[in-house]
């Protein structure tokens, strides 16, 4: 898939249906989780792997907002470093490689940021000078996925230049 029709196409779902995803688009969602570019280079990111049901379940038990990861194929816990300014940035960066390589494979996922954070820690061993700031769930959609992305038109969101006149795309040079 062209990554521009990527972009513009990939959707947040977060029903799944119990096809399993194979090992090998599994492995890609990683290494594109791993090829993310992070500030200064200091790639302290880290990744959890959640493939067992029981485990799962136990994922959306410890999360406020999560509890449909329940259902997911596989998820992945993102850990930062809290201590650097930019782990947030490069955690979200590595968060859309991941969505966008399993797209690419016709996965769909989801993501959410409400973790109970001791509870998180406990039951997955996460180490103390990491923090888990997300949660992605991937599996194959339920049914044959339709649709178009909600988003304002880009005059209402860009403007082009300091002043804020309103973005005219005739206006590019």
């Amino acid at each position: 898939m062209d990554a521009y029709k990527a972009i513009l196409s990939k959707l947040d779902v977060r029903q799944f249906d119990s096809k399993k995803v194979p090992a090998e688009v599994k492995l890609r969602v990683l290494e594109a989780a791993r090829a993310s570019g992070t500030g200064n280079n200091k790639q302290e990111w880290r990744f959890l792997l959640v493939q067992e049901k029981e485990m799962l379940k136990r994922l959306a038990e410890d999360s406020t907002s999560g509890g449909w990861v329940a259902g997911a194929n596989f998820a992945v816990i993102v850990l930062s470093d809290p201590t650097l300014g930019f782990h947030l940035i490069d955690a979200g960066r590595a968060v859309q490689n991941m969505e966008l390589a399993g797209w690419d494979q016709g996965v769909i996922s989801g993501i959410y940021t409400g973790v109970k954070d001791e509870k998180m820690r406990k039951d997955f061993t996460i180490p103390a000078g990491l923090k888990p700031v997300a949660v992605v769930g991937f599996g194959y959609p339920v049914k044959r996925i339709l649709g178009k992305k909600n988003r304002m038109p880009l005059p209402e969101l860009a403007s082009i230049d300091k002043y804020g006149n309103k973005f005219d795309p005739k206006k590019l040079s």
